[in-house]
């Protein structure tokens, strides 16, 4: 599936634009991600452009969500690795990240709310305001952008990062689209 495809499936799915530019930001992360590790850029771009595919439908069930959405792109054709790396991206599900991948879409899926969250608490609220050590500072706070899991967000250690290097790579990725993002 082409990355053009794969967007005007998403906007078919879903109708919530900040569900939507989410999406965009997951994929945009996941991206820098496989050119850090030296990984598929599009396969990892469309599991992150993708992973929330089934969020509008099953928000309200999350022992559905991310299972109806891989089982959706399964459908489709999408590789398995994809599809795998969707379904386990909901924690609440138990499923082993044994892929790169997977382990990079589940601790991408919150970091991008928690660099979302800093930029609009600055008077500019835009991303080109905020950086890491701000980031830093505000992930200490437990009562800072309490949806962005900072457990899930620390996994980045098993991508064999450091959080300020997942940080970095993943706010460089999101201001890389800011206009796209509305940032």
């Amino acid at each position: 599936m082409k990355r053009n495809e794969a967007l005007n499936l998403l906007k078919k799915h879903v109708k919530n634009k900040n569900l939507l530019k989410h999406s965009l930001a997951v994929e945009a992360v996941m991206r820098a991600l496989a050119r850090h590790f030296g990984e598929d850029e599009e396969k990892w771009g469309l599991a992150g452009l993708l992973h929330d595919i089934d969020y509008e439908q099953t928000k309200d069930d999350p022992t559905r969500h991310s299972l109806v959405g891989g089982e959706m792109l399964a459908e489709l054709g999408l590789p398995e690795d994809i599809v795998y790396a969707v379904k386990a991206h909901n924690g609440y599900h138990g499923l082993q990240r044994e892929s790169r991948m997977a382990r990079a879409l589940y601790a991408t899926d919150p970091l991008t709310g928690l660099i979302v969250a800093g930029a609009l608490i600055k008077p500019e609220k835009k991303l080109a305001a905020i950086d890491v050590p701000f980031l830093l500072n505000r992930y200490h706070e437990k009562s800072f952008a309490r949806g962005a899991n900072r457990e899930t967000i620390a996994s980045c250690s098993e991508l064999g990062l450091t959080l300020e290097e997942f940080m970095q790579i993943g706010l460089e990725a999101m201001q890389g689209i800011a206009g796209e993002l509305g940032l």
